[in-house]
């Protein structure tokens, strides 16, 4: 567009002065289009938002004027970077000082590497203030930084909303001190909490090639069971593998799982098709969704007394038409939809379930693995049962609970996944 109203220009400007101006606007218009050429941003990290509830909150004596570091591990690396802070379910605005990034010294300590740390600015200021209810992307950072990489994000906050946004189930350690302490090699003294708090996401500027894969779970994608400050959840694991194959290696690989998460009903955190356009949809470079959810509804059905099988059928049925919704809503984004088997939960002591649930479970297994619903199959189910009694986990990829992957279990998942699943240049199939 920008060639065609230059050369019109040319055609209908004469005179050397109009000429001169011809040439300005040439160039203005062949900048302009210059500067549409964007920057490909890729999430390589995410964690799905909700309201901390009190028990995960940082107390009222902690939580003014601190400086709380933040320790995340990347999927796929880059040489820029961006932030996104949240204060989504805050009723206040949020008071970010100063925001601080750097190469983790260690992912289970405060420790960073001097040399690495950067300011983080918006719209070129060191502090931002985001409103109640809202999510803030940061200026471009210059960062180098390696696939599999850990990251330290450090906040300075003065007087933060009374609720607080974050992610409790981030299985790895946060630092905090009072003052502002951003770009201190480390925290003396430091008080702990194993959760994460404001931090959404970081994006890299990655090839054309380069995509990410969503994952919308509960706490077995969130990854109960696993080692805190390990990084052995099973996308964790996925994202190790595909970083080892040359097909795969630009390909991240984003959590999007909250512990309790249900399809239906909201829990510890929105339920899934409430967060669906905010946890999938809107994060970036997005072009495969793995879902793995419903177990939750399941077992809370019948938690605390059986229920009648009018109402177990009603159950299955519901699960099936968010599934649906799921795979219509992504195919509108040109997002291929994975489909995930519920995993065996017999003996849980959180769920007690009994034959009708597991009969609603091996239901909605059927339509998963039924072809021409979801675009593919991960049959986790099978991969992690017991063959003697596949209504129950395999005793070593049993965490304890009945409910939960042990990091072997998590393990075997992941590495159930085929690759191939995820083409290089995030070439979809659906036709939808």
């Amino acid at each position: 567009m920008a060639i065609e109203v230059s050369r019109w220009l040319l055609m209908k400007i004469s005179g050397k002065k109009l000429l001169a101006s011809a040439t300005v606007a040439i160039s203005f218009f062949l900048s302009g289009a210059a500067c549409h050429a964007q920057t490909h941003w890729v999430g390589s990290w995410a964690a799905s938002q909700q309201l901390v509830e009190p028990q995960n909150s940082l107390a009222p004596q902690d939580i003014q004027d601190i400086t709380l570091r933040q320790i995340i591990h990347l999927s796929i690396g880059g040489s820029e970077v961006r932030l996104r802070l949240s204060n989504r379910f805050g009723r206040t605005p949020l008071h970010l000082v100063s925001v601080h990034i750097a190469l983790s010294a260690s992912r289970a300590s405060d420790k960073i590497v001097p040399a690495s740390d950067k300011a983080v600015t918006f719209s070129g200021a060191p502090d931002v203030t985001i409103p109640a209810g809202a999510e803030y992307v940061s200026d471009t950072v210059i960062f180098p930084v390696a696939p599999l990489s850990d990251v330290a994000i450090t906040l300075h906050t003065d007087t933060p909303p009374a609720e607080q946004t974050g992610h409790p189930g981030s299985r790895a350690t946060s630092y905090f001190v009072h003052g502002d302490k951003v770009s201190a090699t480390e925290l003396p003294d430091a008080k702990t909490v194993d959760h994460w708090y404001y931090i959404a996401g970081l994006d890299v500027a990655a090839p054309p090639e380069s995509y990410a894969i969503a994952v919308l779970g509960d706490s077995i994608t969130d990854g109960h069971g696993a080692t805190t400050n390990g990084n052995d959840r099973w996308t964790d694991v996925l994202a190790k593998r595909l970083q080892a194959n040359v097909h795969t290696s630009g390909i991240a690989v984003l959590n999007q799982g909250i512990g309790g998460n249900r399809l239906l009903l909201d829990g510890l955190g929105p339920n899934a098709l409430a967060r669906f356009d905010h946890d999938v949809i809107a994060q970036p470079g997005v072009r495969w969704l793995i879902v793995l959810e419903g177990i939750n509804d399941i077992g809370t059905l019948t938690r605390d007394g059986d229920a009648p099988a009018a109402a177990h059928e009603l159950l299955v049925r519901r699960i099936i038409a968010a599934y649906q919704q799921i795979i219509m809503r992504a195919h509108a984004h040109n997002i291929k939809v994975i489909g995930a088997t519920i995993l065996p939960f017999a003996e849980s002591g959180y769920y007690h379930p009994g034959p009708a649930s597991e009969a609603d479970r091996q239901a909605v297994n059927t339509w998963i693995r039924t072809p021409g619903h979801f675009d593919a199959v991960i049959d986790f189910d099978t991969v992690v049962r017991d063959p003697a009694h596949p209504d129950h986990l395999l005793a070593a990829f049993d965490s304890g609970d009945h409910l939960h992957p042990s990091p072997a279990g998590y393990a075997a998942m992941a590495n159930s996944v085929p690759v191939g699943l995820f083409s290089a240049d995030g070439s979809n199939t659906n036709k939808h």
